[in-house]
């Protein structure tokens, strides 16, 4: 067995102790000591490189293959990582308590167990939880393998004797290795066993899922290097009062990043909603005041969303801003512009955004959105049906233009949508069957062309 020394550094400046303390010898900072190996006498060597060559080559020699993909079946799923699980390649999923990571996986091992050797290792459910629940779900998990263990010694070894071909990790903070005395979930352990399972999934071409949990704030805990370490890293969003859930892509080393998958919790597990545009749009007998559709762009997929706003007379001397699934700050920029650029002041209103469905919006071609939304409210008008509205909005009151404006037409034109508001450098070159598209460059035209 392999002697290993271990030793304590400090994250903020990076001074040694042999031995954990309070406060760090070199600069005084308080917890900021961490456990990290040494040295560890071996003669293979502990640390290998991922790469089978480390010898220096021109980078036009280098063969480049596409890496095959293993579809997991879950189409959202797929659309997220990019068409399926990389071989060799490692993803870590994160979400909240409860929000569905560990059905979604359940859900996906039971379908590719039909055709691929896979295995289950669980560190925080017994064997009978995970069976009560794939009984539940009704998945088929009569091939699915199943390991209850949180040493990584003991789960190396058994991949080695299993040799899967996917492996879910349930979950990362569970897992500790012997080689460091730190507790289960601690930086150093999380560091140390996602990079051994990282080396293992690089050497033998096995996909590995890690879950991941997350702080109170939404990150993912432990050390920011675990997601510099995987290939792609996912986060499960939505309400647990809701059953909709929304796993989106926030890096992925092969394929695109910000891409979306849209999933509804059923009693039979997680549902694939093929069209998520139906989600985001409220169901209004006629048109009501304060109600704007937009198109939003996650990743390569476009989705109608609907924007709601609520202005009213503020009652108080410190007037509210309040935003749901759109950033605050931009809700008080545009505002501003508004005012300014428009000649519509709202600075004694209380101002409510909301995005319909729970969706989070995160580009700036919502402002157009949210500003019409905000004048159909104040000014109590309906907007026309069937109308969609999308552009950024500078402070100086211009009407940008944003990525992809030809499919984000196309997409509202399918769902049956006839009048547009856009920027007037995202006018399609071809005419839209059924759609009359206005383009616009400035704020104020835009409103004017919304309320004729």
């Amino acid at each position: 067995m392999s002697k290993v020394k271990n030793q304590f550094v400090c994250r903020l400046c990076g001074g040694f102790s042999p031995k954990w303390q309070g406060q760090c010898p070199q600069c005084g900072e308080w917890n900021s000591l961490e456990e990290q190996v040494a040295k560890v006498v071996t003669t293979t060597g502990r640390f290998q490189s991922l790469a089978a060559d480390g010898a220096i080559k021109n980078l036009s020699d280098v063969e480049a293959e596409e890496l095959p993909r293993t579809p997991t079946h879950l189409a959202e799923l797929d659309r997220v990582l990019g068409g399926g699980l990389v071989t060799g390649g490692v993803v870590l999923i994160g979400g909240d308590p409860g929000i569905g990571k560990s059905t979604l996986l359940l859900q996906a091992l039971a379908r590719l167990s039909e055709s691929l050797p896979v295995l289950y290792v669980s560190g925080e459910e017994s064997a009978q939880q995970i069976a009560l629940r794939a009984r539940r779900l009704g998945v088929p998990a009569a091939k699915v393998r199943l390991y209850p263990e949180i040493s990584l010694e003991k789960i190396l070894h058994a991949l080695e004797r299993e040799a899967p071909k996917v492996v879910v990790i349930d979950s990362i903070q569970t897992i500790y290795t012997e080689a460091l005395t730190s507790a289960p979930g601690s930086v150093a352990q999380v560091r140390e066993c996602s990079a051994q399972l990282t080396r293992f999934a690089k050497r033998h071409g096995t996909s590995i899922l890690l879950v991941g949990h997350v702080t109170k704030e939404g990150a993912l805990a432990g050390p920011r290097v675990l997601e510099h370490i995987v290939d792609a890293v996912l986060y499960f969003e939505g309400d647990t009062h809701s059953s909709f859930r929304l796993i989106r892509a926030i890096k992925n080393r092969f394929g695109a990043v910000n891409e979306l998958g849209v999933f509804a919790m059923t009693d039979k597990g997680l549902r694939e909603v093929a069209n998520p545009s139906a989600l985001f749009l409220s169901q209004h007998d006629v048109p009501v005041p304060g109600s704007c559709v937009m198109v939003t762009q996650e990743g390569s997929r476009p989705m109608l969303v609907e924007v709601q706003a609520l202005v009213d007379d503020a009652h108080a001397a410190q007037v509210k801003r309040l935003a749901v699934g759109v950033e605050q700050n931009r809700l008080a920029l545009l505002l501003a512009v508004l005012h300014r650029h428009a000649g519509i002041a709202a600075f004694d209103q209380d101002v409510f955004i909301n995005a319909v469905g729970g969706v989070r919006i995160v580009e700036p071609a919502a402002d157009l959105a949210m500003l019409i939304a905000i004048v159909s409210s104040l000014k109590n008008k309906a907007l026309p049906n069937k109308m969609v509205v999308f552009g950024e909005v500078g402070l100086a009151g211009e009407v940008r233009p944003v990525q992809r404006g030809q499919e984000r037409l196309r997409e509202a034109a399918k769902l049956g949508f006839t009048h547009a508001i856009v920027p007037k450098a995202n006018r399609p070159r071809q005419p839209i069957e059924g759609m009359t598209v206005t383009a616009i460059d400035r704020l104020e035209q835009a409103v004017d062309a919304a309320f004729w």
